[in-house]
C-alpha cells in the first residue's frame, strides 16, 4: 500500500494499452512510482478486466490507426467502461479526425486535431517545453493550480470543444485535456512533468 498526497492505494489493476507508440515505459515507470505495477497488454480479456486504462503513446496519427484497426483495438478502446486515459497521441488518436495523415481516429470526443501554423519567426514546431494549463475542470485536475508547469511535445492540437477540461495557450489557445464519460485525456506527458504530473495520474487512479 502506498500512500500519497493524502490518499493511499489498495492493490489496482491498471492495464496499458500495448500498440505501436513509443514513451510507453515512461508511463509505466511514472506509476510504478505510485505504487502501481501495471500490465503492458494487448489482450482484449486483460484490458475489458483492468479497473483502469491508459492509452499513451508517441507516434504518428495515420500510422497508428492503420494498426489499431489492423489488431481491433479501436473497436475495444471505444468500448471500455472504466475509466480510460489518453496521453498525447492517446489523446490525438481519440479525436475524431486529425490533419496528421488525415485520417479518422476513434471518435470519442467530437473535436479535430489540427497542426500548428507558425505565424512569425519565434513560433517554434513542435512545442517542446513546460507550459501552464488553465481553465481547469473535473477531478482530474484537484489540486492543481494553474501556477504550475506540465510538459508539452506535440506539433498538432486538438480544438477547444465542448468536451474541454482544460486549456493552453501556445500559438492560440487549444485543448489541454479532454473528457466524456469515463474517457479523459491530456496532451501534456504527465509521466514527465515532476510533481504536478504524479498528482494528476494519481487523481486519475482516483477516480
Amino acid at each position: 500500500m502506498l500512500y500519497f498526497c493524502g490518499f493511499h492505494f489498495t492493490k489496482m489493476n491498471v492495464a496499458i494499452v500495448k500498440y505501436n507508440a513509443g514513451n510507453v515505459i515512461s508511463v509505466e515507470n511514472a506509476l510504478r512510482r505510485l505504487g502501481i505495477s501495471p500490465a503492458i497488454t494487448d489482450d482484449k480479456a486483460s484490458l475489458l478486466a483492468a479497473d483502469k486504462v491508459i492509452f499513451p503513446g508517441v507516434g504518428e496519427a495515420s500510422t497508428t490507426m492503420a494498426y489499431l484497426r489492423q489488431h481491433r483495438l479501436d473497436e475495444l478502446i471505444v468500448d471500455l467502461k472504466q475509466p480510460v486515459l489518453g496521453i498525447c497521441i492517446g489523446m490525438q488518436l481519440m479525436c475524431r479526425h486529425s490533419e496528421e495523415g488525415h485520417v479518422d481516429c476513434l471518435g470519442i470526443f467530437d473535436t479535430s486535431v489540427k497542426r500548428f501554423q507558425a505565424t512569425n519567426a519565434n513560433d517554434k514546431i513542435p512545442q517542446m517545453g513546460w507550459n501552464t494549463i488553465y481553465e481547469m475542470q473535473t477531478p482530474l485536475f484537484e489540486g492543481v493550480s494553474p501556477e504550475e508547469y506540465v510538459y508539452y511535445v506535440h506539433s498538432y492540437y486538438a480544438e477547444i470543444c465542448e468536451h474541454t477540461i482544460a486549456r493552453t495557450d501556445y500559438m492560440l489557445p487549444y485543448s489541454a485535456a479532454l473528457h466524456r464519460d469515463n474517457f479523459y485525456a491530456v496532451q501534456f506527458h504527465p509521466e514527465k512533468s515532476s510533481a504536478v504530473g504524479a498528482r494528476i495520474l494519481n487523481n486519475f487512479l482516483q477516480l
